[in-house]
């Protein structure tokens, strides 16, 4: 056999294991846990109802934001109108924003009269070894405990909206099944073709990174949450030291998630959202582009050799399979044209749910070697980046 019939058939094998062996990661059936059968959410035994727990915890809403203006007046008045039994505080950190985020949080806070109580404040700009957002929630949270105690603490970005059910639903879920952490990734936007193109495969991606099955076993090492959306026991952030203890991390969510888990009980969620949704736009190729070179090369430890073992994996994995499907068809070698095709008929086969998730045509899952690719590159100019000492930028900044 040749060696691309032979690379092939590697691919074939790899993508094999990945649809039975790695968690099922490609499922999108994995959703916010019901209360158990017969137990009143919240552990107690009487009182209360199926619908949450029977003494609703005090919870604090931080919202670090940092040249937000344009998408709070689509996301905050959300988060003013949860439908919270309990007492809930918003607390928005502006992070020198110089679009004047916090006057708009505040008029928008001003025509929501009914809707729950905000705080906007701004901690001056992050001292040397912490991020900016992290700095925001650090100030935000300590805003919090100084005015409400919460035992839970809901850190949502500023791009983010809640349909008016989600704050109760987050920390019934997290009272029911004692979990100290649970996170939802959020419905992203794919309204313009290039969103079409990348944003469920990016959803695809970190799941296939990090298989939510995995996260969600207390037994398993991995762990990950979704940054937009992350509701968070405020006793096991005093626990861990959160977010001082990672106060430098540019991949804020997973560092959280894998502090929190390794730290305690490891009852760690994380699944995909129905109500939570992003309503930041992302037009063109250049914005998604710059998110994930902002930090692809920190996912790799800034290691040239994992970067170059991830490039060779991802060739393997996602370009064989049509490179060798065409070439056997081209040179009429039948062996090579059958292994890539069906290696790139399993791969395909993996991405049909989400693109059902997003509600678009399943003839885009023959596409996804192609956005494989352009994820690829993203991840070789973030090392470019990084050894050009603009790694990880974002919004004016630039961190070691």
């Amino acid at each position: 056999m040749s060696v691309p019939t032979w690379a092939a058939l590697a691919a074939f094998g790899a993508w094999t294991w990945l649809l039975l062996g790695h968690g099922f990661f490609w499922r999108t059936d994995v959703r916010l846990p019901p209360p158990p059968d017969g137990v009143p959410p919240g552990g107690g035994t009487s009182g209360g109802d199926r619908a949450g727990p029977v003494r609703w915890p005090p919870v604090a809403v931080v919202v670090p934001a940092r040249d937000e203006a344009g998408v709070l007046p689509h996301s905050l008045p959300s988060l003013l109108a949860q439908k919270y039994p309990g007492r809930a505080e918003v607390f928005l950190v502006d992070d020198g924003s110089t679009d004047g985020t916090g006057a708009v949080a505040r008029a928008l806070a001003d025509g929501e009269p009914g809707g729950l109580p905000l705080t906007v404040d701004s901690p001056g700009p992050p001292p040397p070894g912490w991020t900016g957002k992290l700095w925001a929630v650090r100030h935000g949270t300590a805003l919090a405990r100084a005015r409400t105690d919460p035992a839970y603490l809901l850190l949502t970005d500023a791009d983010i909206a809640h349909h008016p059910d989600s704050l109760r639903e987050l920390v019934s879920a997290a009272r029911s099944a004692d979990l100290e952490l649970v996170s939802l990734m959020a419905r992203l936007r794919t309204d313009g073709g290039w969103e079409r193109l990348l944003v469920p495969a990016f959803v695809y991606f970190f799941g296939q990174l990090f298989p939510f099955r995995r996260v969600n076993r207390p037994s398993a090492r991995t762990a990950a949450a979704a940054g937009g959306c992350v509701l968070l026991r405020a006793d096991v952030a005093v626990r861990e030291r959160l977010p001082d203890s990672i106060r430098g991390a540019v991949i804020d969510d997973v560092t959280l998630a894998r502090a929190v888990k390794r730290g305690g009980s490891g009852r760690v969620w994380l699944g995909l959202a129905d109500g939570v949704v992003s309503v930041r736009p992302y037009v063109g190729l250049r914005e998604p582009w710059d998110m994930v070179a902002r930090s692809a090369y920190a996912q790799l430890r800034h290691s040239p050799a994992v970067l170059a073992a991830t490039v060779a994996g991802l060739a393997l994995v996602y370009l064989v399979p049509p490179a060798a499907a065409c070439l056997g068809a081209v040179t009429g070698d039948a062996a090579c044209a059958a292994a890539g095709a069906a290696a790139w008929a399993v791969m395909a086969g993996t991405y049909l749910p989400m693109l059902r998730l997003y509600g678009l045509s399943p003839w885009r899952a023959l596409t996804l070697p192609l956005t494989a690719a352009l994820y690829l590159l993203m991840t070789v100019d973030s090392a470019v980046r990084h050894h050009r000492g603009r790694g990880a930028a974002w919004k004016g900044r630039t961190y070691p």
